[in-house]
C-alpha cells in the first residue's frame, strides 16, 4: 500500500515540533547560574548606576534577547564585599560575557556542604556561674560586637537567644529582620539583631522550595545553624542537657555578642551565589565577625568565590572564620585555605559519655553513647545477654551489609539480636535505624581504619555503643569463633576530666595547604567533638525523619562546631580590643595556642594515637585567656595579602579579582610567599639542589607593656640550622613595630617535613610561631 502523503506531512510536522521542544528543553537544562565579577570603576558615564550597567552587559550576550529579558536572568546584585551579579546563562552566553569589557571573572555556581556545654569551662573562660571574676565581666557583657552566622538559619525561641540584660542594638547596625513562614519581626531582639534568607541560587539550581515542607524563612528546621549560632554567642542557660547528658550551663564563647543569622543552606545544600550574596549583605549590614561552617572544593584562590568574598570582607575590617572540613585523617583534605581566612580544625574536650559492651565471655569493651537509658540492656527484665551478629566477612574492606546500609540486613538473621555495624558511608545514627527496622534490639558501631580509636557519641534511636577499631576487631573475632556469641550494653552517663585531652579529631581535615606550602593550614584547632548547644524544635536529636523526640539542646561533632568557637572568641577579642584588625585577632589566637594536652605531652592525633603535627593542629589549640593579652602580634594589611597573591603566578586578570575596586597593584614587596607576615612560619626549599640557605622576614607589633624586652628561642631541627636575627627585640612604646629575619641553612635534606617552633619570651608572654621546613624533591 502506498504511504498517505498527508500522513507523511503530519509526521514531519510532529517530528519538527518535538525536535523544537527538545531543543527548547535542552536550552533550559543548559542554563545554570554563573557569578559574574565586574570592574566597578569601568562603568561608562552613560550609566547612572551599576546595576543598569550590569544588566546591559548581560542583555548584550543573550542568544534570544527578544524573548527573554535580562531582568529574569539576574538573581543577585553584589555591591559591597564583591561587585557584580549572579545570573542564569547558557555556557555559550557565559563565554561571550567573559569577553566583554569590564568583566573581571566568571565563576560557575558551586555547591558547598555543611561541616557538621562544657567548652567555655574547658577553655578557661568561666569560674563557676559568676561573671564577676572571669573574662566575661560586666564591662564585656554589654559590648556591641555583631557576628554574622552563615548557616541553616536560627530557632529564635531557644533560651540561648534570650536578650535579657542586653543594651539596645547599636545605631550603626543596618541589618533587618526579614519575615516569612514561621519567622516574624518579633523573633528578632537585642540578641538576634538580624535575619535574612538567600535562596535564589539554590532555586535556580534545584527548583522552587516547597514552602509547605520547608521554612522559606530564617527559621531553622535543620538545627545546624541554631547550634553554631548558640556556640558563638548563646546567652547562659542553666540546666541545659541532652536527655540528662552533659548537664550544666550552656553558653556561647561570647555571650554578650549579637547574632545576625544569614540562611544560605537548604535541604539540598548551600550554593555559592547565595553564600556570596550573604557575605556581601552581612558586610554592608555591619557585622564584625563572620562565622562560616561550610566549604567546597579548592582549585585556586582566584576561582574560589568564598575566598574572594572573604578578601573583600577582610578589607572592610571583618574577621572571617571558616571550618577546615571533615575530610581527615586524609592529608591535603583542607578547604578554606586562603591566608585571610582563619581556618579551624576540630579537637576533643575532657568530657566523655562512656558506655560499655559486655561480651558473653566476660570481656568488657569501652565505648561511648548518648542513648537515653542509663542501665543494662535487659531481656525479660533479667540481666541476660542478647545474641550478637556481624553481617560482614573477614575482609579488611567494609561491605554494604557490614555497613548496615538500607536494605542490606536480613530480618530473619538480625531480629532479636545486637548487630555490629561498621562506621562509614551512611550517617551513624541511620545505621541504628536500619538495625531497628530489621528487628535488631541493639547496635555496636565499630570504627574502621579511617576512624581509628576516635569515638563520637550519638543520640541513637535504639541502644547503641560506638567503639574503636581495635575493640571492634576483637568483638568480630569473638563472633566469628563463638557460635553462641552474646553481649549486653550499658550506658554510664557523663564523665569529666578525661585524659589525655585535647586530642585532634580523626575527622578534622589536614594540611598541608596544597595551593601554597608556605601558608600553614589549618590555623588552629578548637573543640569540635561532642559539643552541646541549642537545637531546632523541628527535628529530633538524631536528625532522622523517623525521630519524633524533641530536645532544646543537642550534641554534635564536626569542624562546623569548632569554627564558631573561634568566631566567638574573636568577637570577645574584638570587644576587648576594638581597634584590632582581623589579622591582629588571628595572630593573637595563633601565637598563644598551646601544643600540649592535660598530661603535659604533645597533642595527639585521634586517628593514630601518635603525636599530631602542625599539618593536623596548625599553631595549636586555642587559648582564649592568653589570646586577650598576646604581647606581640603579626599584623597584615590588605595590601600585604595582595602582595602575597602577586607571588602566586597569577595573571593580571586573575589578580584583578582581588583588586577590583581598590585599584591595588603589585609593588613586589615580598621576595617569596613565605615572607607574608603570617604568624606561622613555613620554609620551603625549592627543587633546585643549589638552594641551601633560605631567609624569611617577619615584623611584630607590641600590644603589651610599652617597655618590653623579648628574647628568641628556636627548637632544634635535624635537617637544618635555624638562626634568628636579632636575637632580642627591645620595645620602648606600645604599638611599636620591630622586624627580624629567620635563616634556614640545610644540613641534611629530609624526605619528610620537619616541625618545630619559634618562641619570643619576655618573662610574661610566650609568643609562639610553629615552624615547618619542607624540602621539595628534585623535578
Amino acid at each position: 500500500m502506498a504511504e498517505n502523503p498527508v500522513k507523511g506531512v503530519f509526521l514531519i510536522l510532529i517530528s519538527y515540533l518535538f525536535l523544537n521542544l527538545a531543543l527548547s528543553a535542552d536550552t533550559q537544562i543548559a542554563k545554570k547560574t554563573y557569578i559574574v565579577q565586574m570592574d566597578k570603576s569601568a562603568m561608562p558615564n552613560s550609566f547612572t548606576n551599576h546595576l543598569d550597567w550590569y544588566s546591559s552587559k548581560v542583555k548584550s550576550v543573550l542568544l534570544e534577547p527578544e524573548n527573554e529579558g535580562d531582568e529574569d536572568r539576574i538573581i543577585y546584585n553584589y555591591q559591597t564585599a564583591f561587585h557584580g551579579v549572579a545570573v542564569q546563562l547558557s555556557q555559550e552566553e557565559a563565554e561571550r560575557l567573559e569577553e566583554e569589557d569590564g568583566v573581571v571573572a566568571i565563576f560557575p555556581e558551586t555547591k558547598y556542604q555543611l561541616h557538621t556545654t562544657r567548652s567555655p569551662m574547658f577553655l578557661g573562660l568561666e569560674s563557676g556561674y559568676s561573671t564577676n571574676n572571669n573574662v566575661w565581666g560586666h564591662k564585656i557583657l554589654g559590648h556591641d560586637v555583631i557576628v554574622g552566622v552563615l548557616d541553616t538559619g536560627i530557632w529564635p525561641e531557644s533560651e540561648s537567644f534570650n536578650d535579657m540584660g542586653m543594651t539596645p542594638v547599636p545605631s550603626r547596625w543596618k541589618g533587618k529582620c526579614e519575615t516569612g513562614r514561621g519567622f516574624e519581626e518579633r523573633h528578632c531582639n537585642k540578641k538576634i539583631v538580624g535575619a535574612r534568607v538567600f535562596y535564589q541560587g539554590y532555586e535556580a539550581a534545584t527548583g522552587k522550595i516547597n514552602g509547605q515542607t520547608e521554612f522559606k524563612s530564617a527559621r531553622d528546621q535543620d538545627g545546624h545553624g541554631t547550634h553554631t549560632a548558640a556556640t558563638v554567642a548563646g546567652s547562659p542557660v542553666r540546666g541545659a542537657n541532652l536527655q540528662n547528658y552533659a548537664n550544666g550551663t550552656a553558653r556561647g564563647m561570647s555571650p554578650g555578642a549579637r547574632i545576625a543569622a544569614y540562611k544560605v543552606c537548604w535541604t539540598g545544600g548551600c550554593f555559592s551565589s547565595d553564600i556570596l550574596s550573604a557575605v556581601d549583605r552581612a558586610v554592608a549590614d555591619g557585622v564584625n565577625v563572620l562565622s562560616i561552617s561550610l566549604g567546597g572544593g579548592v582549585s585556586s584562590y582566584y576561582r574560589d568565590s568564598l575566598s574572594i568574598a572573604a578578601f573583600g570582607a577582610m578589607e572592610m575590617g571583618v574577621f572571617v572564620s571558616c571550618s577546615a572540613g571533615n575530610g581527615g585523617p586524609d592529608p591535603v583534605s583542607l578547604t578554606n585555605v586562603s591566608p585571610w581566612i582563619t581556618t579551624v580544625g576540630a579537637s576533643t574536650m575532657d568530657r566523655d559519655f562512656p558506655a560499655i559492651v559486655k561480651l558473653g565471655n566476660g570481656r568488657i569493651m569501652n565505648g561511648v553513647s548518648l542513648y537515653k537509658e542509663e542501665r543494662m540492656l535487659l531481656k525479660n527484665s533479667k540481666q541476660e545477654n542478647y545474641p550478637i551478629v556481624y553481617m560482614g566477612s573477614n575482609s579488611s574492606s567494609p561491605e554494604p551489609s557490614s555497613l548496615c546500609l538500607e536494605g542490606t540486613l536480613d530480618r530473619h538473621i538480625v531480629a532479636g539480636k545486637i548487630v555490629i555495624c561498621d562506621r562509614g558511608i551512611s550517617p551513624r545514627v541511620q545505621k541504628g535505624q536500619v538495625v531497628k527496622e530489621a528487628g535488631g534490639v541493639g547496635m555496636i558501631l565499630s570504627n574502621t581504619a579511617n576512624n581509628g580509636e576516635e569515638l563520637v557519641a550519638d543520640c541513637h534511636l535504639l541502644p547503641a555503643v560506638a567503639i574503636g577499631e581495635t575493640e571492634g576487631k576483637a568483638i568480630k573475632r569473638y563472633v566469628s569463633t563463638s557460635p553462641n556469641a552474646t553481649a549486653s550494653l550499658a550506658f554510664l552517663g557523663t564523665r569529666l576530666g578525661i585524659r589525655p585531652s585535647p586530642v585532634v579529631a580523626a575527622f578534622s581535615s589536614r594540611g598541608p595547604n596544597f595551593l601554597t606550602l608556605e601558608i600553614l593550614k589549618p590555623d588552629l584547632v578548637a573543640p569540635g567533638v561532642n559539643i552541646l548547644a541549642a537545637w531546632t524544635g523541628n527535628l529530633g536529636p538524631s536528625s532522622l525523619p523517623t525521630d519524633h523526640r524533641r530536645v532544646k539542646f543537642n550534641i554534635l561533632s564536626g569542624t562546623s562546631m569548632s569554627c564558631p568557637h573561634v568566631s566567638g572568641i574573636a568577637a570577645l577579642l574584638k570587644a576587648r580590643h576594638p581597634d584590632w584588625s582581623p589579622a591582629t585577632i588571628k595572630s593573637a589566637l595563633m601565637t598563644t595556642a598551646y601544643v600540649h594536652d592535660n598530661t603535659r605531652k604533645s597533642l595527639k592525633d585521634a586517628s593514630t594515637d601518635a603525636p599530631s603535627s602542625p599539618f593536623d593542629h596548625g599553631a595549636g589549640h586555642i587559648d582564649p585567656i592568653r589570646a586577650l593579652d598576646p604581647g606581640l602580634v603579626y599584623d597584615i594589611e590588605a595590601q600585604d595579602y595582595f602582595e602575597f597573591l602577586c607571588t602566586q603566578n597569577l595573571t593580571p586578570l586573575q589578580l584583578k579579582v582581588f583588586s577590583k575596586h581598590s585599584n591595588r597593584s603589585c609593588k613586589h614587596s615580598l621576595a617569596s610567599p613565605g615572607d607574608l607576615n603570617y604568624p606561622a612560619i613555613s620554609a620551603v626549599f625549592p627543587e633546585k639542589a643549589s638552594t641551601a640557605v633560605l631567609t624569611l622576614h617577619r615584623t611584630v607589633t607590641n600590644v603589651g607593656p610599652p617597655v618590653s624586652n623579648y628574647h628568641a628561642m628556636v627548637s632544634p631541627f635535624k635537617g637544618a640550622s635555624v638562626h634568628v636575627e636579632p636575637q632580642s627585640l627591645n620595645f620602648t612604646r606600645k604599638y611599636q613595630k620591630l622586624s627580624y629575619k629567620i635563616t634556614f641553612t640545610t644540613i641534611s635534606k629530609q624526605p619528610v617535613p620537619e616541625f618545630g617552633g619559634l618562641v619570643w619570651k619576655d618573662g610574661v608572654h610566650r609568643v609562639r610561631s610553629p615552624i615547618v621546613i619542607t624540602w621539595l624533591p628534585p623535578i
